[in-house]
């Protein structure tokens, strides 16, 4: 990693599909921003603990531990951390309204920004349906994500051991399936459907490793991405500006994508 930088005070920060647990996680990317952002409200909207990946094969090295000790420090620091849990880590949903070491629990939640936009924050598993285009169909997508992620996990291994910056594979794979593409397009006009049915003005959400900044049919739809392929999270700065992030070692930047204007 290069030089650490000033702290960067904002506004929120939005993190979802952490994955820890999970051999690919990419936790020193992620305890990287957490060291350098300073979030007056923190929101970790689902998946952050694979606990489908723990069941299978315990993996928990110290790199996942200093991801929860460092989000317990940012709580007792001050931050307000909420965590939505999502598909993945599901089994905490029968915590919600309550809290543990600091961090509330809550199923969804509605957060106003400083320009007062209303969003529904939400892991994004809840849109499954609109997704999924049969059994088998969604039988092969685990089966192919399961490869992808491999694939994505030895590429890494290899462009470190050369001294190369991290690149995913995964995604540059997916971006070129037209049937991941349409999967996605249908996954974002469920959740623009849902946050314009509630009378809100967007929504953030996760679950699909796709990150996104954009104006859907005059709402906003955002979508935090991942910490397995594409080390993303959404900054909300302290005039209400939304910022997509990407977080590696050559392009760690504040400013991946901006706030799109209104439609």
């Amino acid at each position: 990693m290069s030089a650490v930088s000033p702290l960067y005070f904002c506004r929120a920060l939005f993190l979802s599909d952490l994955h820890l647990g999970s051999k690919d996680c990419k936790a020193d990317y992620l305890l990287d921003l957490l060291a350098q952002v300073r979030p007056e409200q923190l929101f970790l909207v689902g998946d952050v603990i694979d606990l489908w990946s723990l069941k299978r094969q315990p993996y928990w090295p110290e790199s996942h531990q200093a991801v929860l000790v460092a989000l317990r420090a940012l709580a007792q620091r001050g931050t307000r951390v909420m965590y939505i849990p999502g598909n993945h880590d599901a089994a905490l949903r029968e915590f919600v309204g309550s809290q543990l070491l600091g961090v509330e629990l809550q199923e969804e939640w509605v957060y106003t920004t400083a320009q007062g936009k209303r969003l529904l924050l939400i892991h994004g598993d809840q849109f499954d349906g609109a997704v999924m285009v049969g059994r088998f169909t969604s039988w092969l997508g685990d089966r192919g994500y399961d490869l992808l992620l491999w694939l994505n996990r030895w590429s890494h291994y290899g462009r470190r051991r050369i001294g190369l910056s991290y690149w995913s594979l995964a995604s540059f794979l997916k971006h070129r399936v037209q049937l991941a593409q349409q999967a996605v397009e249908r996954f974002v006009r469920a959740a623009v459907h849902e946050a314009r049915e509630r009378g809100l003005d967007g929504i953030v959400c996760g679950h699909i490793h796709a990150p996104d900044l954009r104006s859907q049919a005059g709402l906003l739809y955002c979508n935090t991405g991942d910490w397995v392929e594409n080390c993303t999270a959404l900054l909300e700065q302290r005039d209400g500006q939304l910022t997509l992030l990407h977080w590696s070692e050559v392009q760690r930047q504040l400013a991946v994508h901006q706030q799109p204007s209104a439609a």
